[in-house]
């Protein structure tokens, strides 16, 4: 399986997916109204989206820990679990280069979409209101000017890093049938 450099590239990305379901997307830092001090959010894929941690590092009581509706947050989970499984089937598929190859350019795609939506969702949202930020907005009571939005968080570079991969297999793979489409015709 790992016997070329666009294998290598596929286990690299596939190890990114993997790595994206620990890291933050997005951290929101925001006033906390009872003890004028600040407190934090963190976006992330797994369960534990929506968790509001203030300086003493106890959990914000009465905001809950669901502010973010559940589809939202499943579907880019969604989106990560089916990029890591499509990376999976194309390191097998060594030997079917062309399908390898229409495999790796679908992860690409919805890769590049997936990023969009990050980053779209995690600051604007549907209409200016909405996603993450338009649930913190709403829940908190604050002004959107209020919460400070850090985007660049190794969750959100880790998609960018696997783009990257993706294209690099990409290239390697139409490389590799080149040469062996040259080679055919040399016969």
């Amino acid at each position: 399986m790992i016997q070329r450099i666009q294998s290598l590239y596929l286990l690299l990305a596939l190890t990114g997916f993997i790595l994206m379901f620990g890291f933050p997307i997005a951290t929101y830092t925001m006033p906390n109204q009872q003890n004028n001090g600040e407190m934090s959010a963190s976006l992330t894929l797994n369960n534990k989206s929506s968790q509001y941690i203030d300086e003493s590092h106890q959990f914000f009581s009465y905001i809950g820990n669901d502010v973010v509706p559940m589809g939202s947050r499943w579907a880019l989970t969604a989106i990560v679990g089916v990029l890591a499984v499509m990376t999976l089937a194309s390191m097998f598929l060594y030997r079917k280069r062309v399908l390898q190859m229409r495999i790796v350019a679908s992860t690409f795609m919805v890769n590049v979409v997936y990023l969009f939506l990050i980053f779209f969702w995690a600051i604007e949202g549907i209409g200016g209101k909405g996603g993450y930020l338009g649930a913190l907005v709403d829940v908190m009571h604050l002004n959107a000017e209020q919460i400070h939005v850090q985007m660049w968080t190794p969750g959100s570079i880790v998609p960018i890093v696997t783009v990257v991969l993706l294209l690099l297999a990409q290239r390697a793979i139409r490389s590799d049938e080149m040469k062996v489409r040259a080679a055919d015709r040399l016969r």
